[in-house]
């Protein structure tokens, strides 16, 4: 569910949903408007519809997830791996660059505005300019489409970022108004990929852990796995995050700009006081090799890269794996769905779901009917 500022008026898009619908009718004040196939209602309203949506987020992420499973997606033919162009092909070209950069500047402005995080601010930014050089500044429909096809066909990208490159687009086409606002919704986007995370075993998460001597990495490792954090949250910890006597430890603004609180473990807590002994940090726990700042997300993956190897791990995983490792081994243990979705930080139960497709806990107790053969 978006609501937008336009004018004097909001305007709310909303996947459709008898429920929800009637939901909005109670607010009052609002009126269906077909040709752009969206609500509108005064400013006044802004509170109740904020209201409204956080009360009904569960079903709001439902119908939206219905209505795009329903939809009909991009079409594309993808060239074989060997044809396809190096993920680093050039976009820049220099005659466009005052205009593009008048955009970005523009795009940044609005994202700001609404309240997004600087990591999907600068992602969105980075789109912008690769379709606004690739495509010479048009934005009519087909060179839009033309983009898509693309980054899908010719460039071999992954559906996740190019629906991220239509989001970023989308804002693109609203401030510059060549679009009406049903075109701009009826973009087609590639269907979401539904792809299972990459789990470590306990034994292999041991090895790992083993296999790093260096206190500092370990230290940034057994945080990730610990706390089920993402690259981004450890690399941005500090401190005074950290509570001792109450055994807890905050993530402050993760993403979605949402706070959390996470246990620490007593392993952990004896780990990091041997750590802050030796390194003694301020501010940041984990600061960069200058000292000047917190410690880069590339390096913490490079950390994690180093050991799985001198561990002997050969699965293709990353950092994010701790995290995932760590919510399969919460359910695989008994705990709630519920409850790990607290320690992830999801807003949605659904994302949380995902772990039960590669949990083993009720998998290891069905009998394979190849064991049922009489060989």
């Amino acid at each position: 569910m978006e609501i937008i500022h336009v004018d004097d008026v909001l305007r709310v898009k909303l996947a459709y949903d008898e429920v929800l619908i009637n939901g909005l009718k109670k607010i009052g004040g609002g009126r269906w408007q077909p040709e752009t196939r969206v609500w509108e209602f005064p400013v006044e309203k802004f509170t109740a519809l904020v209201m409204f949506k956080q009360e009904y987020a569960e079903r709001i992420s439902y119908a939206t997830h219905r209505k795009y499973s329903n939809a009909k997606a991009l079409q594309y033919n993808p060239k074989e791996k060997e044809a396809q162009l190096p993920k680093n092909v050039p976009y820049y070209k220099a005659e466009f660059e005052e205009e593009v950069e008048y955009h970005v500047k523009q795009l940044s402005e609005r994202l700001v505005r609404k309240g997004y995080s600087p990591k999907t601010i600068d992602g969105y930014l980075s789109h912008l300019r690769r379709f606004l050089y690739q495509m010479e500044l048009s934005c009519e429909a087909e060179h839009v489409n033309a983009y898509l096809l693309f980054l899908l066909e010719e460039k071999g990208c992954s559906h996740a970022y190019v629906n991220q490159a239509i989001n970023a687009i989308k804002h693109h086409l609203r401030i510059v108004g060549s679009f009406n606002e049903q075109e701009i919704m009826g973009i087609l986007r590639p269907k979401t990929e539904k792809k299972l995370p990459k789990v470590l075993s306990k034994q292999e998460i041991s090895l790992i852990f083993q296999a790093t001597e260096n206190l500092k990495h370990k230290t940034e490792l057994m945080m990730g796995y610990s706390c089920g954090m993402r690259v981004s949250e450890v690399a941005a910890i500090k401190l005074s995050d950290i509570d001792y006597e109450r055994q807890m430890i905050l993530i402050a603004q993760g993403k979605g700009r949402k706070d959390r609180m996470v246990p620490l473990s007593g392993k952990l807590a004896q780990q990091l006081r041997s750590y802050i002994n030796v390194y003694h940090p301020y501010e940041y726990l984990f600061l960069n090799q200058e000292g000047t700042g917190p410690i880069s997300e590339r390096t913490l993956q490079a950390v994690f890269n180093t050991s799985c190897k001198k561990a002997g791990i050969t699965k293709i995983v990353s950092f994010h794996s701790l995290r995932h490792s760590f919510a399969t081994h919460l359910l695989e243990s008994g705990v709630d769905l519920r409850y790990i979705q607290e320690l992830l930080g999801h807003s949605h139960s659904k994302t949380t779901e995902i772990y039960t497709h590669v949990s083993n806990k009720s998998l290891m107790g069905i009998v394979n009917p190849l064991d049922q053969l009489g060989l």
